[in-house]
C-alpha cells in the first residue's frame, strides 16, 4: 500500500472516529491496557533486539536509556493508559453558547483534529502514550519512531491496533510508519493529513516545517534553566537543581543550565559542587563560576546546548533580569525555573520568561503530561499555536461552530426586518 493509500485510509478512520461514543473509546483504551500486559514478554523480547542491535552500532548511552522498555515502563504506560480512561473526554465539549436572534442558537463545541502525524524518538514508550492520546481525542495518527526501536514499536503496534480495532474503533485509525521515506511521502499528503508534530531537535523540526503544507506543531529542544535567586534557600535550591538534572538525565524536561545570583554564589557553588561530583556530573562554568569552584570553561555553545547527560552549564548572573535575559536569549522556550523566597521576583520572572512551562520553588521534570494530570502527552509544543507546553487531551481537539436556527435568512437582518440579540446562554449544545 502507498503512503499515500495509508494516509487516506486514516483520514477515513478518523472521521468515524471522531463520532465515536466516550464508552466505546475508553472500552478500546481498557483493551489496549489488558493487551499490553498479557503480551509483555512478546514486548521485551522485541526490545532486547533492538538494545542489542543498538549497543553494537554503538548508539550513545542517552539513547539507550530511553529506548529500554522494561517492567517498569511497562506498569508506567499501563498506569497513563487507567489515567486516560478515567479522564473526561474532550471531544464534544460546549465551550460558547450564544443567542443570536429568537430560536437562531450559535455554539462552539470540542472536535478531534483529524489525521495526525507524529514523528517521535527512541522512547517506545512515547508510541503507546501518543496512539492513546489520538484515541480518546478522536483523532487518527500516522506513527513514525526512531529506526532503533523498530522491533518494540512494532510489537506495540500491533498490540494497540489489533485491540482496539476488535473494541470497535474504527479500522485503519491508527498506522506505523518505518522509513525516511515514508516520512517524506507523509509530508506531502496535505490532503490527508491535518497536522505534524515532530519531536526532536531544532533542526529537525525545521526541516519538517521547510518541507511540509500540513501545519506543524514542533517540539524543539528541551534547554531547560533554573535561576537561583540571591534570596533561595541554598538547601531547597540544591535539592531542586540536583532532581532537575539527575532524576532522569536523557529527557527534554532536565536542566542543562543553571544561572546563580552573585549574592549567593559562593554560598551556593561549593554545595553544588560537592553534590554534582557525587552525582558524576560534569560541571562547565562562567569565569566567575570557575572563581569559586574548580569547572571547566564553558563556551558561548554551552548555553545552546541540550546535553540529555550528566554534563551542566553554570553562569553567575548579577540580577534576576540578567537572568530572564539570559533564558530568553539562549533558551527553547521548554521549561525554566525559579528557587527564590521573594515572591515579587517569582511573580517577575514567571511573567517574563517566555517558555511554555515557568516554575517557582520546584525541579524543572515535573513539566510531563501524566504529571499534570493531563494523561500524558504526545510532546511538548514550544510553539504558540493553539497547544503549548505538554500536548494532552485538550492539545488535540480544536472546535467548530455548530448553528442552530428555524428558518433564519440573512436579508431579514441586513433588511432590518429582524435584529441580533447576541445574548450569552448557559448550556450545552443539545443535540449529543
Amino acid at each position: 500500500m502507498s503512503i499515500a493509500e495509508t494516509c487516506r485510509n486514516v483520514k477515513s478512520a478518523a472521521i468515524k472516529l471522531a463520532a465515536c461514543s466516550t464508552e466505546i473509546k475508553n472500552s478500546a483504551l481498557a483493551k489496549i491496557a489488558q493487551e499490553l500486559a498479557a503480551h509483555k514478554e512478546e514486548i521485551f523480547r522485541a526490545n532486547q533486539e533492538d538494545l542489542r542491535r543498538s549497543e553494537a552500532e554503538n548508539i550513545p548511552m542517552p539513547l539507550l536509556k530511553r529506548l529500554k522498555f522494561d517492567e517498569s515502563k511497562l506498569d508506567d504506560v499501563i498506569s497513563g493508559i487507567n489515567s486516560l480512561i478515567r479522564l473526561e473526554d474532550p471531544v464534544g465539549r460546549t465551550l460558547l453558547s450564544t443567542e443570536l436572534d429568537d430560536g437562531l442558537e450559535l455554539y462552539r463545541v470540542t472536535c478531534p483534529v483529524g489525521a495526525i502525524g507524529v514523528i517521535f524518538e527512541s522512547r517506545p514508550d512515547a508510541l503507546v502514550q501518543i496512539s492513546t492520546l489520538c484515541l480518546k481525542s478522536g483523532n487518527g495518527v500516522l506513527l513514525k519512531g526512531g529506526s532503533e526501536a523498530i522491533e518494540t514499536n512494532r510489537a506495540l503496534a500491533r498490540i494497540i491496533i489489533s485491540a482496539s480495532e476488535a473494541a470497535g474503533i474504527p479500522k485503519g485509525w491508527c498506522s506505523l510508519l518505518e522509513t525516511r521515506y515514508e516520512i517524506k511521502e507523509m509530508l506531502k499528503q496535505d490532503e490527508y493529513i491535518d497536522l505534524i508534530i515532530p519531536r526532536g531537535s531544532n533542526e529537525f523540526v525545521r526541516y519538517i516545517m521547510d518541507n511540509t503544507k500540513i501545519p506543524v506543531m514542533g517540539h524543539a529542544d528541551g534547554i531547560c534553566h533554573c535561576y537561583v535567586d540571591s534570596s533561595a534557600d541554598p538547601e531547597m535550591a540544591l535539592r531542586i537543581v540536583i532532581d532537575s538534572k539527575t532524576q532522569y538525565v536523557a529527557v527534554c524536561n532536565a536542566l542543562e543550565t543553571l544561572l546563580v545570583h552573585r549574592d549567593i554564589a559562593k554560598t551556593f557553588l561549593p554545595m553544588l559542587k560537592k553534590a554534582a561530583d557525587e552525582k558524576q556530573v560534569e560541571l562547565l562554568g562562567c569565569s566567575e563560576t570557575a572563581a569559586v569552584i574548580d569547572v571547566s570553561p564553558a563556551t558561548e555553545d554551552d548555553w545552546k546546548t541540550e546535553y540529555l547527560d550528566y554534563k551542566l552549564s553554570v553562569r553567575v548572573v548579577g540580577s534576576l533580569e540578567e537572568a530572564i535575559d539570559h533564558i530568553n536569549t539562549y533558551g527553547s522556550g521548554h521549561t525554566d525555573a525559579i528557587v527564590t523566597n521573594d515572591r515579587g521576583n517569582a511573580a517577575r520572572f514567571m511573567s517574563l520568561v517566555d517558555s511554555g512551562s515557568v516554575f517557582w520553588n520546584c525541579s524543572t521534570r515535573f513539566n510531563d503530561g501524566y504529571r499534570y494530570g493531563l494523561g500524558a502527552e504526545v510532546g511538548i509544543s514550544t510553539g504558540k499555536l493553539h497547544a503549548r507546553g505538554p500536548v494532552g487531551l485538550d492539545g488535540l481537539v480544536i472546535y467548530k461552530y455548530l448553528l442552530i436556527g428555524n428558518g433564519h435568512i440573512v436579508a431579514d437582518y441586513a433588511e432590518k426586518r429582524r435584529t441580533f440579540t447576541h445574548r450569552k446562554l448557559n448550556r450545552d449544545f443539545p443535540l449529543h
